[in-house]
């Protein structure tokens, strides 16, 4: 298999082979004609894999061109054939699938937007559970966690738990949500230390914690409005 200019992947230094520079810097420091030429796997007779995979993307449209062309046409490409064409346009299609899951994701701008999530799953559920909605840097929620579940009254929260898939999944920020079955959602002392402590921890990592919702019977309160209201109260007092 050749790379390039005509020099054989296997010469290479093991580090700078695509597969090996993927596993040791990640798929985005790979170029494109890389990452192709990792799906094709081999080139063909006189040809490498990163060759052609420079070939397929050489034309005006680029990337675009294996977007739209059927698979049939793909194949016919010197080198192709029916079995890399296929692996081609199944991976332009995963692609296409994860930007539109993207696309329909919600997105977090208000206390009001996440009681709107959360609301008819977490009001009427009998013990504490308490939620980590994980948000991307557009505020786009990435996935929702159930990070603990507690008795009638208390749940157990620790960080390493909120920010174990918080870090996996590269979220950018968080946002705690737990509920309480009295259907009262005022915060108690609990509540408060319990978000203090997550906070610090989520500065320590680079992960904001936006906001932590209280979920009642079809009433909630952002200890986030909860907290500003209380320093407003306090500057008036003085």
């Amino acid at each position: 298999m050749s790379y390039g200019n005509g020099l054989l992947v296997r010469d290479l230094p093991r580090g700078e082979r695509p597969r090996e520079r993927m596993q040791r810097l990640g798929s985005e420091h790979l170029s494109t004609a890389e990452l192709l030429a990792i799906i094709l796997r081999t080139g063909a007779r006189g040809q490498g894999a990163l060759q052609l995979a420079t070939v397929l993307l050489s034309g005006p449209d680029g990337l675009r061109r294996l977007v739209n062309a059927p698979v049939e046409e793909l194949a016919a490409v010197p080198g192709i054939g029916m079995a890399k064409a296929c692996a081609i346009k199944a991976a332009l299609e995963l692609g296409r699938r994860l930007g539109s899951e993207s696309a329909s994701r919600p997105t977090v701008r208000s206390p009001q937007d996440v009681s709107q999530l959360l609301m008819d799953e977490m009001r009427y559920l009998e013990k504490e559970q308490f939620r980590v909605l994980l948000l991307n840097t557009k505020h786009q929620v990435l996935a929702v966690q159930v990070v603990s579940l507690g008795d009638l009254t208390s749940t157990i929260v620790h960080p390493r738990e909120i920010f174990k898939e918080a870090v996996r999944r590269a979220a950018a920020a968080v946002i705690l949500a737990h509920n309480h079955p009295s259907g009262d959602p005022t915060p108690s002392r609990e509540d408060m230390e319990v978000t203090r402590r997550i906070t610090e921890a989520g500065k320590i990592l680079g992960i904001e914690v936006l906001d932590h919702i209280i979920i009642g019977d079809n009433r909630y309160i952002s200890l986030r409005e909860h907290d500003a209201r209380s320093v407003r109260a306090d500057t008036k007092e003085r």
